[in-house]
């Protein structure tokens, strides 16, 4: 069962029972309401009401914002490195659209995200795809680092780069294909 699954029963019924329901509904609603309208913007009373559970079970399982952000950046950044086929890749993928929208938001709200974060799977996988394709671990970071960049730039600033560049007729999916096929062409060093 999926998280959001989860997050989608356990409300039906009438709210998540126990510490795992309660924690995946948590960090489910959480990072929908991040991405929707980023982390300074959401209250732990919001994300507890989205999650079906009482705002003091978001402070007893997470504490602090700076906590629960820190959780869901984990859980997100686990949840997309899990993905097991080369197309994830892909930053199409809805998990990955979801993950570097509340990276972005996160950024944009003054979260240190590169401290917050306990691991990094993303940017590892990241690498890890660039590694055959370079002669150097650093030549690798940094093509990893730059299709990091180039995804949260759309992210944050989309709309003003479709405007400002002429791009704004062409249609999402072929925007997303362009943005894809730019990722593998620097994580190949061309």
């Amino acid at each position: 069962m999926t998280t959001r699954d989860a997050v989608n029963r356990t409300v039906n019924a009438g709210g998540p029972v126990g510490r795992a329901e309660v924690v995946s509904a948590v960090l489910t609603s959480a990072a929908d309401l991040f991405a929707e309208r980023g982390p300074a913007a959401t209250s732990i009373r919001d994300i507890a009401e989205r999650a079906g559970v009482n705002h003091g079970l978001v402070f007893r399982h997470f504490g602090a914002k700076d906590q629960l952000v820190a959780a869901v950046l984990n859980h997100l950044g686990a949840e997309t490195a899990a993905q097991d086929d080369d197309a994830a890749l892909s930053a199409a993928d809805p998990r990955w659209q979801r993950h570097w929208v509340v990276l972005a938001r996160c950024i944009l709200d003054g979260f240190d995200v590169g401290k917050l974060q306990e691991r990094f799977p993303v940017m590892s996988r990241l690498v890890d795809a660039a590694r055959p394709h370079h002669s150097e671990t650093q030549a690798a970071a940094v093509a990893a680092a730059n299709v990091a960049a180039l995804e949260l730039g759309w992210r944050m600033f989309g709309p003003f780069l479709r405007e400002s560049t002429g791009l704004a007729e062409l249609p999402a999916t072929e925007l997303q294909r362009e943005i894809d096929a730019a990722a593998v062409r620097i994580l190949h060093g061309r």
